[in-house]
C-alpha cells in the first residue's frame, strides 16, 4: 500500500491509559507493506513419494518431496510515518525463540516499541528471522541440520528474569515466585508464551546471510537488536561498517567476532541491561561476555556506551524490557541517545 495516509488507533482490550490506544493521537503512516528477502534454492532427492488427503473427505494427492525447494528467506514488514524525523531507517531484530511480534505490542495490550518509534518519526523495518514466523521452515535434517528446540512454558519465566530463577514458575499464579518489583506484566504471561516459537541452533549462517541482504537493500541504517539478535547485529555491522551507522543492543546474548572488533570503532553503539542480573545464575556470564567484546571495540578506538538501567533509576526490568510495564520509559532512553548521536531531526 503506497502513497496514502493511513491512520490507525489501537485500543487495548478496554485498557484506559495515556500510553495505549486512542488516548494517543492516531498513528499516521505514509506507507506500509512487507516483502521477503534472501533465501536460496535447494534440490532434494531420494525421498519416498507418498499420498495424503489434505482436507477431510477430499481427494488424495500425491506428495513428492523430491525436487527444488525455496528456503531460508526472511519476512520483513515496514512502516513509513507520515512525518519522518529519523535520519536513517531503524531495523528491529528479535531474539531467540521469538519473532517480530516482540516489538509490535505487549502481552497485556499496551503499545510496543514498533508503534513508539513510528510515532517518533522513524521509518521502521521489523523482521521475522530465517526459520521464524512468516519466514517459514525448511525440511530437517535435510536442510536445517538437527531438530528444532521447543520452549516450555516455564522456561522464559525462569530464564528471562521474570521469576526468581529455576523452579519459580507455577501454573497457580499465587505460587509463582516473582522477583521483587519486577516490571513484566505477569498477569499476561500466558499471552507472552503464545508468542514463543521453535528455533534451531544450526541456522545462524542462514539468518546472518538474510540480515546481510536486508542491510544491502536498506542501509545506511540503525539496527536495534535483542538477545540472540545482538551477535547477528554485531557481525552484520562488522561485515558492512559503512552501512550500519549505529547499533542499539538490548541485553545481547553475545558479542561479535573478536578479531574484527576494530571494524566497529566508528559505529555508534548503545547496550542496555535490565535489573536482577547479579541475582541470576546465567546472566552475569552473559553480560560479561557482551562487555568483554565491547571492551575490545573500545580498545580499538571505539566509544561504545553501556547503560545498566538500575544505575539511572529505571528499576525492575526483565530480559523482555520492550514488554515491561515501563517499556516506554526505556524507549525514551534509546530515543534520547539516538537524538544525541545526531540521527534525529
Amino acid at each position: 500500500m503506497k502513497n496514502h495516509l493511513f491512520t490507525t488507533c489501537f485500543v487495548a482490550a478496554g485498557l484506559v491509559s495515556l500510553l495505549t490506544g486512542c488516548a494517543q493521537a492516531p498513528l499516521a503512516l505514509q506507507e506500509m507493506g512487507s516483502f521477503h528477502i534472501g533465501g536460496r534454492e535447494v534440490s532434494i532427492s531420494g525421498k519416498p513419494v507418498g499420498e495424503i488427503v489434505f482436507t477431510a473427505g477430499g481427494v488424495p494427492a500425491k506428495v513428492d518431496p523430491n525436487g527444488i525447494h525455496q528456503v531460508e528467506q526472511m519476512y520483513v514488514q515496514y512502516f513509513v510515518p507520515a512525518r519522518r524525523r529519523g535520519r536513517l531507517p531503524l531495523l528491529m531484530w528479535h531474539g531467540g525463540g521469538l519473532t517480530g511480534v516482540t516489538y509490535e505490542t505487549t502481552p497485556d495490550g499496551r503499545e510496543g516499541w514498533l508503534n513508539y518509534f513510528i510515532r517518533q518519526g522513524w521509518t521502521v523495518y521489523n523482521s521475522d528471522a530465517v526459520e521464524r514466523g512468516r519466514s517459514g521452515w525448511a525440511m530437517y535434517p535435510d536442510i536445517f541440520a538437527g531438530e528444532p528446540v521447543f520452549p516450555t512454558k516455564p522456561g522464559p519465566f525462569e530464564r528471562f528474569r521474570i521469576g526468581a530463577g529455576a523452579g519459580s514458575y507455577d501454573e497457580d499464579a499465587g505460587k509463582m515466585r516473582l522477583l521483587p518489583g519486577n516490571q513484566f506484566p505477569v498477569a499476561a504471561y500466558d499471552n507472552f508464551i503464545k508468542q514463543n516459537v521453535p528455533r534451531w541452533t544450526s541456522t545462524d549462517g542462514a539468518i546472518l546471510r538474510a540480515y546481510a541482504q536486508l542491510v544491502d537493500k536498506l542501509c545506511p541504517c540503525i539496527v536495534l537488536a535483542h538477545s540472540q539478535g545482538g551477535p547477528f547485529a554485531f557481525k552484520a555491522a562488522q561485515a558492512q561498517p559503512e552501512k550500519i551507522k549505529a547499533l542499539v543492543l538490548i541485553e545481547p546474548a553475545g558479542g561479535g567476532t573478536m578479531a574484527d572488533a576494530a571494524k566497529l570503532r566508528d559505529t555508534a553503539i548503545l547496550t542496555l541491561y535490565g535489573d536482577y542480573i547479579g541475582q541470576d545464575a546465567r546472566w552475569p556470564k552473559i553480560r560479561a561476555n557482551g562487555i568483554g567484546f565491547l571492551d575490545q571495540v573500545r580498545a580499538a578506538g571505539g566509544k561504545p556506551e553501556v547503560i545498566d538501567l538500575p544505575d539511572i533509576g529505571i528499576k525492575g526490568n526483565s530480559h523482555m524490557m520492550m514488554m515491561d510495564k515501563n517499556n516506554l520509559q526505556v524507549a525514551d532512553v534509546i530515543q534520547q541517545w539516538l537524538a544525541n548521536q545526531g540521527f534525529y531531526r
